[in-house]
């Protein structure tokens, strides 16, 4: 039963995704595409399936959004944060905030998030630092199209976990995308991985083997 509403919400967004082409295809041989036309999104919500219909993007848009993707992937890849040193890493039980303000702190609690399956939470969060510094209306407009498409939709396998009231804030800010239109939804996945997942890193053997491995000393030259 699951699985036939997800396809038939792929459909019904398919559909919804067709006629919008067609109708900015026909807009443009005729010489009335609108100006703000890659720019026009709506989304709805209810209580049991998310839907979005979302115009056709400029090429602009496309190359724009790829490159934003690559630079997002390579700052996001866990592997390449700095290594700790021990008395970063000594910090961290002393509490969340000390994890989160480290770079290796981050990427070392990344890697932990990845073997509980919750890496998309740290990943959000991250996506949501990056739009906050953006101050180009355009660009900001198109990164709250990709964070929502990644982390809000149902239909995405990395789709974060907020309630209804978070759900509803983020679809009154969609009317207006800023650089804080996800601020709310940022604060409930910093207290989830505050709550759930930062104790069990702290008691986990991949914090333990760190430690003993940032205490062992340098090998003889």
């Amino acid at each position: 039963m699951g699985s036939e509403r997800v396809e038939m919400r792929k459909r019904q967004m398919q559909v919804h995704q067709e006629a919008a082409a067609s109708v900015l295809q026909a807009r443009h041989r005729m010489g009335n595409t609108p100006t703000n036309a890659s720019n026009a999104c709506c989304f709805c919500w209810c209580c049991c399936c998310s839907c979005s219909c979302l115009t056709v993007r400029s090429e602009d848009e496309t190359i724009q959004r790829s490159t934003f993707e690559r630079r997002t992937e390579g700052t996001n890849n866990c592997e390449e944060s700095p290594k700790p040193t021990l008395e970063d890493a000594s910090s961290w039980p002393m509490s969340f905030e000390k994890v989160m303000k480290s770079a290796a702190g981050r990427g070392c609690f990344r890697q932990f998030l990845r073997t509980e399956f919750s890496e998309e939470n740290m990943m959000f969060w991250f996506a949501c630092e990056e739009l906050k510094k953006e101050t180009n209306k355009t660009v900001v407009e198109e990164k709250v199209r990709q964070i929502y498409e990644d982390f809000i939709s149902i239909l995405s396998p990395k789709e974060v976990s907020l309630d209804s009231r978070v759900r509803e804030v983020i679809n009154r800010n969609m009317l207006e995308p800023t650089s804080h239109t996800f601020d709310d939804a940022q604060q409930q996945i910093y207290t989830l991985m505050q709550r759930d997942s930062y104790p069990r890193y702290m008691n986990s053997t991949a914090y333990t083997d760190l430690l003993k491995s940032l205490e062992e000393p340098p090998p003889e030259p």
